[in-house]
């Protein structure tokens, strides 16, 4: 890759990995709903005036219901619940079940994708994942209830961001991102602004929880969104989405230096299962790669090839998560 690359790459690390630091912050004194409300409307102040620049909003004619299917299963749902879900569980630890994405995209592809089928190394990786997941949960939060509320919270964001995967991929991979962006985070903002309102402090937050809201919607939203189009342009949606295997490990060690969070045993062995698994979940399949190459080989196109390019305006399908972008094959992150 290039420095370029490089530069974009550690910053979108620590940018989706401070996320979590950001909302434990700030459910100590907001509400949830006020704490997506606020990231979501921050974002699309940003993001809004962009699309509309690009003419990306075009795009979308046609297919309003299914870009709000989207919103709630990508933006609305996962942002409710993993905040709520950190009121209960540390945000390491929210990080950690968040990674497990990949995973969760292996499986609804069981059924939804057959070109997504999970054999071979794959399988593994969804075994070792899984195991991971029953670790974190099992062995750090036995017998608190809230806590396995908070875990179960977060683990059902992640299967939303797997089936907003599978939404892009299926219906809106052409689609600019960020007119998919813009859009969702509008329609959020505006979904949930009545219930942000019934929730709304008695008093102004505290400029610690200000000031991570702020961060929350212009930096670990808006600009990262930006950054990670930017990202995918420079070094292709693959390497972008090697991301997904940093996030959580600078989100653990902000939780520990930060905010004392723990350390586990069961936390590391978590984190390692989770990671090794959603590798060899993503991998490509050795099969479908020798069919595509022999396809190729079979019918050579006469015409002189041109330099492979990345189209930042085309990558709905590889630039998805706001938090955690999945593996590029069926979306991103």
């Amino acid at each position: 890759m290039t420095k370029k690359a490089w530069a974009l790459f550690a910053a979108m690390s620590i940018v989706w990995g401070i996320s979590y630091l950001f909302i434990k912050i700030a459910v100590e004194e907001v509400s949830a709903p006020v704490v997506v409300v606020t990231r979501t409307a921050i974002a699309a102040a940003v993001l809004v005036p962009l699309a509309l620049r690009r003419r990306a909003f075009g795009t979308l004619r046609g297919r309003v219901r299914i870009v709000c299917v989207l919103a709630l299963t990508h933006v609305a749902g996962p942002f409710l619940l993993i905040t709520y879900g950190e009121v209960h569980i540390s945000s390491s630890l929210t990080a950690l079940l968040i990674a497990a994405q990949p995973i969760m995209i292996a499986i609804i592809a069981l059924r939804a994708d057959a070109s997504e089928r999970v054999t071979g190394f794959r399988a593994v990786g969804l075994a070792v994942g899984l195991g991971g997941v029953g670790t974190l949960v099992g062995f750090d939060l036995t017998g608190d209830r809230l806590g396995l509320l908070g875990a179960g919270m977060v683990l059902l964001a992640t299967l939303g961001y797997a089936c907003a995967t599978l939404i892009v991929k299926r219906h809106l991979s052409d689609v600019p991102p960020v007119a998919l962006a813009a859009s969702t985070m509008s329609i959020t903002t505006v979904l949930l602004m009545p219930f942000a309102i019934a929730t709304a402090p008695a008093s102004l937050p505290s400029a610690k929880v200000a000031g991570s809201l702020a961060a929350l919607g212009l930096v670990c939203t808006a600009l990262a969104f930006l950054a990670f189009y930017a990202l995918i342009a420079e070094a292709g949606a693959g390497r972008a989405a090697l991301i997904t295997y940093l996030n959580p490990v600078v989100a653990v060690l902000l939780g520990v230096l930060v905010l004392d969070e723990k350390l586990s045993a069961s936390i590391a062995g978590g984190t390692a299962l989770i990671l090794a698994g959603s590798w060899l979940a993503t991998r490509p399949q050795k099969g479908a790669s020798q069919k595509a190459e022999s396809q190729k080989a079979a019918s050579p196109d006469p015409r002189p090839a041109d330099p492979p390019q990345a189209d930042p305006q085309r990558l709905g399908a590889d630039a998805l998560s706001p938090c955690t972008p999945a593996p590029a094959s069926p979306s991103a992150r």
